[in-house]
């Protein structure tokens, strides 16, 4: 696919994620946050689109190309963190895509994408980290926060996948780089086979739920803490037992309320979704 057509699945793929509604605790077409709203997520995902483009054209330089996605993201919108951790998955997907002929080379693509980046590639990333006041867990001694950070990564040899696999017990992003996207295509093809039957929409919020079901979002145990994302977890897994639809759509919509005036957001469920869903895009769904 030339580098127009995987740029703009990705494009697609973000506006699809904001768009579902009801997702339990995200900002969606009918729900915005105070400081962050729906129309920020629209612009961003309209202002990366010449960075996925290049993406899908380039053969390195992964962190660099995350660094500018954050870049330009943020020169579109104030809203502050919209697409940070769909950056890190997308980025290395869309120049897996552009090597690709095919769809069926994508996942081998992606893993080698990944195992390729470079220690200078974990600088880019610590400075986008840095630059866009993520709030993230300090990688063992390797604190956002220290100066000094960079030059430790370059003394101690740390490419970005190797940073990766320091983080992905405890971060659900970092484990989708480790473990060869796993979840990221089970999503991919959950959304897919649910689209016939549900609609676009309800197939992502399905999808998104299962996800949530199986996961402890790192995003809210980076906010909150462990025991708070293992409830939302179970909650989801108790809605989805019910198995009738009408009963399943009402419950998410209640638990949608309950978790945006709690302020928990499961944000890195959402990141996988989007990723999840440019890989279905990439793979010829339509809807």
């Amino acid at each position: 696919m030339e580098p127009n057509s995987v740029a703009r699945c990705a494009q697609l793929a973000m506006l699809l994620e904001v768009s579902a509604t009801p997702k339990p605790g995200n900002i969606d077409r009918d729900h915005n946050y105070t400081d962050t709203r729906f129309e920020h997520f629209l612009a961003s995902s309209a202002g990366v689109y010449p960075v996925l483009q290049k993406a899908a054209k380039s053969e390195s330089e992964v962190g660099s190309l995350i660094r500018c996605a954050i870049i330009e993201s943020n020169r579109w919108q104030d809203g502050g963190n919209t697409h940070f951790g769909a950056f890190i998955l997308l980025i290395p997907l869309v120049m897996a895509a552009g090597r690709c002929t095919d769809k069926a080379c994508l996942k081998a693509q992606a893993q080698q994408v990944v195992r390729e980046t470079t220690v200078n590639d974990s600088i880019e990333l610590y400075r986008a980290f840095s630059e866009a006041k993520v709030h993230v867990k300090p990688v063992d001694e390797l604190d956002l926060d220290d100066a000094s950070s960079a030059n430790k990564i370059k003394e101690q040899g740390l490419t970005l996948f190797k940073l990766m696999e320091i983080a992905a017990s405890y971060d659900m992003i970092a484990n989708e780089w480790i473990n060869g996207f796993e979840r990221t295509f089970e999503c991919a093809s959950s959304i897919r086979d649910k689209v016939p039957k549900y609609g676009i929409n309800d197939a992502v919020v399905l999808t998104f739920m299962e996800l949530l079901s199986r996961n402890n979002d790192t995003f809210i145990q980076t906010k909150f803490d462990d025991k708070k994302a293992e409830e939302v977890s179970t909650r989801a897994k108790i809605i989805l037992q019910k198995g009738d639809i009408n009963v399943i759509m009402n419950d998410i919509r209640s638990f949608d309320e309950e978790l945006l005036k709690e302020g928990v957001n499961p944000g890195s469920s959402a990141d996988i979704i989007i990723a999840g869903l440019f890989i279905s895009l990439f793979g010829g769904m339509r809807f």
